[in-house]
């Protein structure tokens, strides 16, 4: 490895868990929101998806607000199972590379993500390994938990801060290049992922 770090900030979706933000574009298309990629893309959304994820809102109210661009006859059920289409699988091969750093470094965990998603998230984290996410990270920061989001500066200077080490010495994992540049900002070290091999290769 060409950098020295003292540990591993890993942001979620599209690193650790594969995402398919057009399974939820194509989902809503169906329940009649026609440019739904308006609203919420990887790398800008809008005031409701913002509030949702910093937990100002609850699921119940993000549903409600959503299902009046639905379709006549639309339900709540409908609405949550299209927003968790996104959600996919942890490869196998990821949870054992998360198995062999945590016994060379604290990992943590920083995502953007919501409570609809997260329980999604924990559903398909125990289909891939018997283990529970505590036996891989020593903390997990939420953004629906935290009320803060990446990409801004202010959040991976108070993760960092209470994860106990210095921006400098914390190499943060993103697929997003605008996180990448908050947490660059920040004075964290950063990786940018935009494929799996290099991710692999990257410690290897």
């Amino acid at each position: 490895m060409q950098l020295t770090f003292k540990t591993i900030l890993f942001d979620l979706g599209g690193v650790l868990i594969d995402i398919d933000y057009l399974a939820t574009e194509n989902a809503f298309k169906k329940l009649g929101v026609s440019q739904f990629e308006t609203y919420y893309t990887q790398f800008a959304q809008n005031q409701i998806f913002d509030r949702f994820e910093c937990g100002e809102i609850s699921p119940q109210h993000f549903v409600n607000l959503l299902l009046p661009n639905t379709l006549a006859g639309t339900t709540p059920n409908q609405v949550v199972g299209a927003w968790n289409q996104m959600i996919g699988s942890f490869p196998g091969q990821k949870i054992e590379l998360l198995s062999q750093l945590s016994k060379h470094y604290p990992l943590f965990m920083l995502s953007n993500t919501n409570a609809l998603h997260w329980v999604e998230v924990q559903r398909e984290w125990q289909k891939a390994t018997p283990q529970p996410t505590s036996a891989y990270f020593s903390q997990i920061f939420l953004s629906h938990q935290i009320q803060m989001r990446k990409p801004h500066e202010e959040t991976f200077l108070w993760v960092c801060e209470q994860m106990g080490f210095e921006p400098k010495d914390v190499l943060f994992i993103d697929d997003s290049p605008q996180h990448i540049e908050g947490a660059k900002q920040a004075g964290l070290q950063t990786f940018f992922y935009q494929n799996a091999a290099d991710f692999y290769g990257f410690f290897s």
